[in-house]
């Protein structure tokens, strides 16, 4: 028997809020390792006209499941990080914003303990996560200066992204201008927003994607105690309702490009979706 399997697997009380758990100590010795895959960012001629991001992220922290209890989540560090990290070294500005304009939830549990690079670059956009733009208000003024709207992850973005009608528009935005959409793990709960607003026709019918797998949530996840019960619906499962083309079936670090649409499919795809944003955007927007 190893160190961790001595570990419980019992979800930790969030003492902040009544039945709130964070991930068990197993299951973070298992999922959270101290430095993440990112091996540096070197782009020779980065973008330099003024194309900026906009990186929306979410503003809740407590998902509800099946149960009644809530699990203690937000935007996972390494899928917000590391596609940022990637984005700001190929010389794109990225406008941080949120539903409501309230400061980003994190998933700090999640940061990468020994992985400088990540806690510098988070301590250097922190004013921005701490006071970030309301996305209606971004909506409302110039948008020719943004080149892709990027949605991390985390279990956060379940809760208001996918029934947003700020988001529904940023999407549509994107998708009618040709800019990209950059999103891995569960920030595809976004692409739930278009129907959500309604509309003649669902616009990513007919897109593949990568996404976290349903069934880790309803399996494994559970099993081990990082999420403390089972979610009340199924992100992979309700993108494919409406036609969306779901790729994996498990969790490699796998990315996919669908016209400019790009996916990753959980925190091991955060550098590489990183990297194919940033050279997908330096082959529009070429320095």
């Amino acid at each position: 028997m190893t160190k961790a399997d001595e570990l419980s697997r019992e979800p930790t009380r969030d003492p902040a809020e009544y039945d709130a758990w964070f991930p068990s100590p197993y299951s973070l010795s298992q999922y959270i390792p101290p430095k993440t895959d990112f091996d540096g960012a070197h782009y020779p001629a980065p973008h330099k006209g003024g194309k900026k991001i906009l990186m929306v992220a979410t503003d809740e922290r407590y998902v509800p499941t099946r149960g009644g209890k809530l699990f203690s989540s937000g935007n996972h560090p390494v899928e917000t990080m590391l596609p940022m990290m990637h984005l700001d070294a190929a010389g794109f500005d990225i406008e941080v914003a949120t539903l409501s304009g309230n400061p980003v939830k994190f998933e700090f549990w999640a940061m990468p303990a020994e992985d400088e690079a990540v806690a510098a670059f988070y301590q250097r956009y922190l004013p921005r996560f701490r006071d970030p733009k309301k996305l209606a208000d971004v909506l409302a003024g110039p948008m020719d200066d943004y080149a892709a709207v990027l949605v991390p992850g985390g279990h956060g973005a379940l809760n208001d992204i996918p029934e947003s009608a700020d988001m529904a528009r940023a999407l549509n935005w994107a998708l009618e201008n040709d800019r990209y959409i950059v999103t891995l793990c569960h920030g595809p709960a976004c692409l739930l927003a278009p129907a959500a607003a309604g509309g003649a026709s669902y616009p990513f019918n007919g897109y593949e994607i990568v996404v976290f797998p349903d069934a880790l949530d309803e399996g494994a996840n559970v099993d081990i105690g990082y999420i403390p019960g089972h979610l009340r619906w199924l992100l992979a499962e309700s993108l494919e309702k409406l036609g969306v083309r779901v790729l994996n079936t498990g969790i490699t670090g796998q990315v996919h490009r669908d016209r400019k649409l790009l996916t990753g499919d959980s925190p091991l795809a955060s550098n590489a979706l990183g990297r194919l944003a940033a050279e997908a955007l330096l082959a529009d927007y070429p320095g």
